[in-house]
């Protein structure tokens, strides 16, 4: 656990589309012998099948597992099974969330960020999106939840990699970059990722995704940054987007990203503003994410939303070895991007 997480559990939403790889990768974290206690949660018609000689006993709706996690089935409310999870015995060490195949995580994640009970035991760590680096491209252009999972993510699993060759896997590559240049690549077969890479990974790894000039890919992903990765020069990326989409068939679409920077800010003015964004383009904005620096402020304040729900709260000190900077990330649908930015410059200090 993090110092400034309080005690709260880590809450991991994992969601992927049917097939895509979530059912193995639930398995193992199940099953593994990774020394930790996960709950995982469930969907009741979920697809995951856990193997019957794994569990030591049962009640209404929980499983204990041979390892010392724990997997519980939804049968009616997320908020009722978390509380539940709250008064076992013994604390988790995560909980990890499994959404639908064909579910938005958003209504999921909301769960975290507004329910008060929930909230004092849990934070939301991090949304997982398990794609299938196959079939991730017909998905995009038949079903609008996929391209939402992807531009939700903040850890993306890039699966089944080999059963694509290597053009195909950067095309894929490519066009998740383009949907969110932010979120953290795994490539992986049979959802073999290192559980930690996952897990725990700390305010939806905020510092690093708002580190990352959206041009550039990590370093450490030893990948020549192409073309398709300019994101930020907004004729070329609306280009680039405007012909992708009618590639695919999918006119309505276009996600994109927008990340301003400045320096202090006036606190009452730029969250009143975020309050009037998130109102007013709310189901466009699918996530929002920031680092801001309040004038006369020592401490960090990090706000994230999801659509309409926003939350924010100081947390520790500007460091003085980091650059004092207000980093505001939107990623979302026909956003007007000299708009926010305007808005956003007329609430610095």
């Amino acid at each position: 656990m993090t110092a400034q997480s309080g005690g709260a559990v880590p809450v991991t939403v994992l969601t992927g589309y049917l097939g895509a790889g979530k059912t193995t990768l639930l398995n193992r974290i199940l099953t593994e012998d990774h020394g930790k206690r996960y709950a995982v949660i469930v969907n009741e018609f979920g697809e995951i099948g856990i193997d019957n000689d794994l569990i030591v006993d049962t009640d209404e709706e929980v499983y204990e597992m041979n390892n010392g996690c724990i997997c519980c089935t939804v049968r009616g409310d997320l908020i009722r099974v978390v509380e539940n999870l709250a008064k076992r015995k013994g604390s988790f060490d995560a909980i990890i969330v499994e959404t639908t195949g064909l579910a938005d995580p958003a209504p999921v994640a909301q769960t975290f960020f507004m329910d008060e009970e929930v909230r004092k035991m849990s934070r939301l760590d991090a949304v997982v999106t398990v794609v299938d680096a196959k079939h991730l491209m017909a998905r995009l252009a038949d079903t609008p939840e996929a391209e939402d999972q992807v531009a939700f993510a903040d850890v993306i699993v890039l699966n089944k990699t080999d059963l694509v060759t290597a053009d195909e896997l950067a095309e894929v590559e490519a066009t998740i970059r383009q949907l969110n240049p932010y979120a953290r690549i795994h490539k992986t077969q049979r959802s073999a990722v290192p559980l930690d890479a996952i897990l725990d990974k700390g305010a939806f790894d905020l510092d690093r995704i708002l580190s990352l000039d959206p041009r550039f890919l990590d370093a450490d992903d030893d990948h020549v940054c192409g073309p398709d990765c300019d994101h930020d020069h907004h004729h070329h990326g609306h280009d680039h987007h405007h012909h992708h989409d009618h590639h695919h068939g999918r006119h309505d679409t276009e996600v994109t990203s927008i990340s301003l920077r400045g320096g202090d800010l006036d606190p009452a003015k730029i969250l009143q503003w975020i309050g009037e964004v998130t109102q007013v383009e709310g189901p466009n904005i699918l996530r929002l994410k920031g680092i801001l620096a309040f004038k006369d402020e020592p401490k960090r304040y990090v706000v994230q939303g999801v659509h309409m729900i926003v939350e924010g709260d100081l947390q520790r000190d500007w460091r003085p070895d980091e650059a004092r900077e207000s980093r505001l990330v939107f990623i979302g649908r026909h956003l007007n991007r000299s708009a926010l930015e305007k808005s956003f410059r007329d609430c610095l200090a």
